[in-house]
């Protein structure tokens, strides 16, 4: 990538992660864990390629529910894998249908994150 481009990578995704992370805190919420993907257009400039900062590529925590050395409630897709890893599925196509339940569950789960974060 050369060491320009990775300094813009490396900026961007520092100012993005500065704002999630602000964001979510004031919202009483910990961002533990993002995503963030960028690519190149035909000019060689620097595009953020994929959705940011959403309950499917980010990992937050209730910041009120924290605690060292254990896993805190979550407003992301844990509660999907957390299913399909009791359901033994292989990871190979096709995928097993989800109950309606962890559907819904996800569904409120994202709806009270997203809450949080626009107040």
């Amino acid at each position: 990538m050369g060491a320009a481009l990775y300094e813009k990578v490396k900026a961007a995704s520092l100012a993005l992660y500065a704002f999630g992370h602000d964001t979510a805190a004031r919202a009483g919420m910990i961002l533990a864990d993002t995503k963030f993907e960028f690519g190149t257009d035909a000019a060689g400039n620097l595009v953020l390629i994929d959705e940011v900062l959403t309950p499917d590529s980010s990992r937050y925590w209730p910041a009120d529910a924290y605690r060292p050395d254990c896993s805190p409630p979550s407003y992301d897709k844990q509660f999907v894998r957390d299913h399909l890893l009791a359901v033994n599925w292989n990871q190979q196509p096709p995928a097993p249908v989800l109950p309606a339940e962890v559907i819904t569950r996800t569904r409120d789960k994202y709806l009270q994150a997203l809450r949080n974060l626009l107040g």
